[in-house]
């Protein structure tokens, strides 16, 4: 699709790739939308998957989304969580309860072991558990770096406004003008959670030197005015690397992802929970958590 024709000042908006769809794909007991990736879009380098999980509702008697003890290496497994609350558990020894808004930034690197669960109270009392899970790229320079888990509560989030007032941007990585960002990330990354209410118009910018992606979490979106998208529940945009930005307009109340990203331009080879540069690195990881050394995390 061209750009929208410009005005004088106005921002040169970025063209849409291709827009994708969110179908459920089954892992284990957990149904699941799967926009990234698909049939048709193999990767956003350097993101490689993106699970929207839930709304599950989670009682005493049906509690599907219990994830035990599992492994990864190679990239960054991150959660927003947007309903509900979880229990953190790592090889590290890090244990953290997740809850809504807030966002767990685990850089696997040479190795962690990790679980996710909803809390026991929370299975208890019963109640709605909702998220977007991505898998972020690392380059073959910091594959192989020390594991790290970061946790940011929502509250501690900066944000930026629209003019309007009704639309407001969560800066959760990277930066939106002068507001960063308090995740600390290993590549240039921007990741914004963007709550819009009806009628509300936003603009943002981002680097043209990175590949970007918007998803709608729900609500239905107009994106670069008349001339582009109306974006409908669960769909992802792919935008091209050719303007500054680009423009929302909600519909009705939306809540949206949006990611970006240098890329790496680098070979990936995925296995499981693994992702790396080649199938030899790939038998190595497999080895390597056999053997333990990606360290230990008992069953809760």
């Amino acid at each position: 699709m061209e750009n929208i024709v410009m005005k004088e000042n106005e921002m040169k908006t970025n063209s849409i790739k291709r827009v994708g769809r969110s179908d459920f794909v089954n892992m284990g007991p957990i149904r699941l939308r799967q926009p990234l990736p698909t049939q048709n879009i193999d990767m956003i380098d350097p993101f490689i998957l993106l699970h929207h999980y839930g709304p599950y509702e989670i009682s005493e008697r049906s509690n599907p989304f219990d994830l035990g003890p599992h492994p990864h290496r190679g990239f960054e497994p991150v959660t927003f969580l947007v309903q509900g609350e979880q229990l953190h558990r790592d090889s590290l020894g890090n244990e953290s309860v997740v809850k809504a808004g807030d966002v767990q930034w685990t850089t696997a690197g040479r190795g962690i072991v990790h679980a996710e669960a909803p809390t026991k109270a929370f299975v208890k009392k019963g109640g709605t558990i909702e998220g977007i899970q991505l898998w972020l790229n690392l380059p073959s320079d910091k594959k192989m770096i020390q594991a790290n888990y970061q946790h940011i509560k929502s509250e501690d989030f900066d944000i930026k406004s629209s003019e309007d007032g009704k639309v407001i941007t969560k800066i959760i990585a990277g930066h939106l003008n002068e507001v960063k960002g308090k995740i600390k990330t290993q590549t240039s990354v921007n990741a914004f959670m963007i709550e819009a209410k009806k009628g509300g118009k936003e603009t943002i910018k981002f680097s043209d030197s990175h590949q970007a992606m918007l998803y709608l979490l729900k609500g239905n979106v107009l994106v670069n005015g008349t001339d582009e998208l109306e974006l409908n529940s669960n769909q992802l945009i792919e935008f091209n690397s050719d303007g500054e930005g680009f423009t929302i307009e909600a519909k009705e109340d939306s809540l949206l992802l949006f990611l970006s990203g240098e890329p790496f331009k680098e070979e990936v080879a995925t296995y499981g929970p693994y992702v790396m540069n080649t199938q030899t690195e790939l038998l190595e990881a497999m080895r390597d958590y056999q053997m333990g050394k990606m360290g230990f995390l008992p069953v809760s």
